[in-house]
């Protein structure tokens, strides 16, 4: 089994989170379950905790030093008469630059740089907002946490189609919302969504490493592989969807093509550590 400290299951999720959460899954991350026979657990969505926005927005500024809060309270206030909508957005662009530059929180900054976008009707920035807040969902663990992420994200995704209908990927990252936000009772909601845009354009690598982390999450690994695979096909460089072939095949048991994807991972990875924990996990399967 992987030996790599304990971490969050749902680390496991990794679509645009970027290279470093890759890493926390080799230094961090136990992630291969003891028994591959077992069934997939079922997750009991919540029903009862819901978080508001006023809720995610104090439980952030409770961190805060006291210099930190007084600065934060005058950008706040610092709205008065005139022009004061253009004064909004730069007041947003600032508590997300606070949030994201002074204080490292980035589910904070996506939700400003979020409120900026709406009031600039800024496809750019709309997007870039949500797929922030997309990859925060596929990262926690908090049920209340979770939904509040998934309903902001939508939000701005459904938003961002308004003003361009036809942008894939935001319809993508709107179904990813379904699929891991618990935030609908169907999911298909999620899926078919991803399944007509990889019917229409099977080279679509996005869609596919969603359909795939769908897959996982709902045990059936058989076709979680064949997304990947998809995924590789089109981007042969893509060492998420690499290392989620060799997870996935090391939760089927498959030794042999597990050690062959986390060979193809070892020789792709640049960071040394890394590389390290990956050779240590293919001598174990060996």
């Amino acid at each position: 089994m992987l030996n790599f400290a304990r971490v969050k299951k749902q680390q496991l999720i990794l679509i645009a989170a970027g290279f470093s959460l890759l890493l926390l899954l080799f230094f961090f991350g136990r992630t291969i379950p003891d028994n591959k026979n077992s069934p997939p657990p079922v997750v009991e969505k919540e029903k009862a905790v819901r978080l508001t926005t006023d809720e995610v927005i104090a439980q952030a500024k409770a961190k805060l030093s006291a210099s930190q809060s007084e600065y934060l309270a005058r950008l706040e206030n610092s709205v008065v008469r005139g022009d004061v909508k253009v004064q909004q957005i730069a007041v947003y662009k600032q508590l997300a630059s606070f949030w994201r530059d002074s204080m490292h929180h980035h589910v904070m900054a996506a939700y400003y740089t979020g409120e900026s976008g709406k009031l600039e009707n800024s496809e750019k920035n709309l997007n870039f907002a949500a797929r922030l807040l997309l990859d925060d969902l596929l990262t926690e663990e908090n049920p209340a946490m979770q939904y509040w992420l998934a309903q902001e994200a939508k939000g701005l995704f459904e938003r961002s189609l308004e003003l361009n209908p036809a942008n894939d990927s935001t319809r993508i990252g709107l179904a990813g919302c379904y699929l891991f936000g618990n935030i609908s009772d169907n999911p298909m909601q999620g899926i078919l969504p991803l399944r007509e845009i990889t019917e229409k354009n099977p080279s679509n690598a996005y869609a596919q490493m969603m359909l795939g982390l769908g897959s996982i999450k709902s045990g059936q690994f058989d076709k979680a592989i064949d997304r990947f695979l998809a995924v590789v096909k089109v981007e042969p460089e893509n060492l998420q969807a690499i290392f989620h072939l060799a997870e996935t095949y090391d939760r089927m048991g498959d030794k042999a093509d597990a050690i062959k994807w986390y060979k193809e991972a070892a020789d792709k990875v640049a960071v040394p550590a890394a590389k390290r924990a990956l050779e240590k996990r293919i001598k174990e399967l060996q």
